[in-house]
């Protein structure tokens, strides 16, 4: 009886110290140093970066002559946006040939150029993966629709005329919100969730996925260092094509995301490509849930690596303001989640939204450049990897075009159709436009004070911003001060400081909608962050739990230092302080 209980007790321990060690395995597993979990990303759209010929379009001798500007920053890798063959109906999101460069922005050989000036200046490159759609000029297509018979028919979803109108699906770019084109050489329907030049490959073709992994392993093996997967999460579908509830399109990524055999490509993929290289592979998209994005991503699931989920940018959507509890409540939400399995990317800006100051921000000229640094504070400071939107560095603002001829996007332009012909308050719309239109973050970027921002000779593809003479490179660049000499100053910091990349993170007064605190917290490494989201000076006490005894100021978004005293700060409008905590 005695050797009966000895043994079960050795048994539950066992059982209790495996499942300790494995839950150490989890942390462990969460804090391996990659590179891709230590870099800063910095978002470059090509479109709109330099000009090299005059053309008004930026272009990739553009971005050679800026290399060492981007050196300047101290970033480790840049995620380009499509460069590959593509009329622009969607600005380089509808790709005619996947395996050449658009000749507005040049040819394979300054690619090649590009990707070996990076990587001498010791910064990786990530390129965009469309691979929901292609353009409707790619010869898959053309091939496709000559015939219902031609081998390249099933690369896309078809729905013939015979079985009646297909069932209906929204598009998001469609003036009429209409996911199925009529083609009438073969009397069908084509699918396509974006704009009618964007037909939606089929997936469900295992040939079609034999072509997108040579082509994948085509420019891995050119040497590039990840792969940004566009608008992934749709490309399965429920191909019984059965009948979606009224209102569904409010609640999209529900119905379109994450379908039947999503994670059975992405696994068929990691196995004949990702695993090859070693490489960051990013999810655009991450699910409904938590739970989906996991399934994206954890290590063990062996599909992608990193989740760049979009619930943050659901939130300042509207001109009239957020709240701040809001914003701290998702960042934490996807921090708590992710703490020992997964990772993130952490962003507030990229090319599908508007410019992150004046979407979180307050882009006033007085409070324009200390909010900037403020947010620019956050997202260097929290877990997760930085991805950094090209000219958010200078702290650029929304341009806020008042007449619609203004506009290039086709989301806005069609919106504005699709507005008119409903008869809405075009005003109203345009209005709207100002503050959420994504060509408010595709501006020209902002040289120097001479014509176009010196961004090109000629005339830009879409106009510059007018404050551009005083928000720019050259100007930035001589004031030790500015959001560019900030931005380099940080970014220096979270690289000088393992915490900000592998810490705990602990959110303090969640509920407070005037400042957002936090620490960051690896092993005797404490760090304390304060942000004041107001336009006013207030004064903010501190958690007693933090010991703020001896604590040493890291960086400051004003001029001077700030002091902790008796637990309380005084903060001045949009002012950020990061601390140094000692640990008794």
């Amino acid at each position: 009886m005695r050797k009966s209980i000895v043994l079960i007790f050795f048994i539950v321990a066992s059982i209790i110290l495996c499942g300790n060690a494995q839950e150490q395995s989890n942390i462990k597993n969460n804090q391996t140093k990659t590179w891709w979990k230590e870099a800063i990303v910095y978002q470059l759209y090509p479109r709109s970066f330099k000009d090299s010929d005059g053309d008004g379009v930026g272009d990739l001798k553009g971005i050679i002559s800026k290399l060492d500007y981007l050196k300047s920053l101290g970033i480790d890798a840049v995620w380009l946006n499509p460069i590959f063959s593509s009329p622009n109906d969607d600005n380089g999101y509808d790709i005619s040939d996947y395996r050449n460069i658009m000749k507005e922005f040049g040819s394979m050989k300054d690619f090649e150029e590009l990707l070996a000036g990076l990587h001498k200046r010791k910064i990786k490159l990530v390129l965009d993966m469309v691979l929901n759609h292609s353009s409707d000029e790619h010869e898959w297509f053309k091939q496709a629709k000559s015939s219902r018979t031609n081998p390249y028919r099933n690369y896309y979803h078809w729905w013939p005329e015979e079985k009646g109108k297909p069932t209906p699906r929204y598009s998001f770019f469609d003036v009429n919100n209409d996911a199925w084109k009529y083609e009438a050489e073969t009397k069908s329907y084509y699918l396509h969730y974006f704009s009618q030049k964007q037909p939606d490959l089929n997936w469900e073709n295992e040939k079609l996925r034999n072509e997108v992994y040579d082509m994948m392993k085509f420019w891995l093996d050119k040497g590039i260092d990840g792969l940004r997967m566009d608008a992934f999460q749709y490309v399965s579908k429920d191909t019984t094509w059965k009948k979606y509830p009224d209102g569904y399109e409010k609640d999209i990524i529900k119905y379109y995301g994450m379908g039947p055999n999503l994670h059975n490509y992405l696994k068929e993929m990691n196995k004949s490509v990702i695993s090859k290289y070693n490489v960051m592979t990013v999810a655009e998209g991450a699910g409904s849930t938590l739970e989906d994005a996991h399934s994206l991503v954890d290590e063990d699931r062996h599909e992608l690596n990193m989740a760049y989920h979009f619930e943050i940018m659901d939130i300042g959507n509207d001109p009239k303001g957020y709240k701040l509890s809001d914003l701290k409540k998702a960042f934490t939400k996807w921090d708590y989640s992710f703490a020992n399995k997964g990772w993130l990317a952490i962003f507030l800006g990229n090319h599908d939204v508007p410019r992150m100051v004046s979407k979180y921000g307050d882009d006033s000229q007085q409070f324009r450049a200390y909010s900037s640094k403020l947010l620019t504070t956050l997202i260097m400071t929290m877990r997760g990897t930085p991805f950094y939107f090209n000219g958010d560095e200078l702290g650029m603002s929304n341009i806020k075009f008042n007449n619609i001829d203004d506009y290039r996007d086709i989301a806005t332009v069609n919106g504005y159709k699709t507005a008119k012909a409903k008869r809405e308050d075009l005003k109203a719309f345009l209005d709207k436009q100002k503050f959420i239109s994504r060509d408010n973050t595709r501006t020209p970027l902002q040289w120097d004070a001479s014509a176009n921002a010196g961004f090109s000779t000629g005339k830009p593809w879409i106009k510059v911003n007018p404050n551009y003479k005083t928000v720019n490179v050259a100007t930035e660049e001589k004031n030790p001060f500015s959001e560019l000499s900030y931005f380099k100053k940080i970014v220096a910091l979270r690289k000088s400081q393992p915490v900000f990349v592998y810490g705990d993170y602990k959110v303090y007064d969640i509920e407070n909608q005037d400042v957002y605190c936090f620490t960051r917290v690896d092993g005797n490494d404490k760090v304390l962050v304060i942000l004041n989201f107001t336009k006013k000076d207030l004064s903010y006490t501190i958690d007693k739990n933090i010991n703020t005894v001896n604590a040493k100021l890291l960086i400051n978004n004003y001029e001077g230092m700030n002091a902790i005293d008796n637990n309380t700060v005084k903060l001045k409008a949009w002012q950020s302080l990061a601390f140094k905590i000692h640990q008794p």
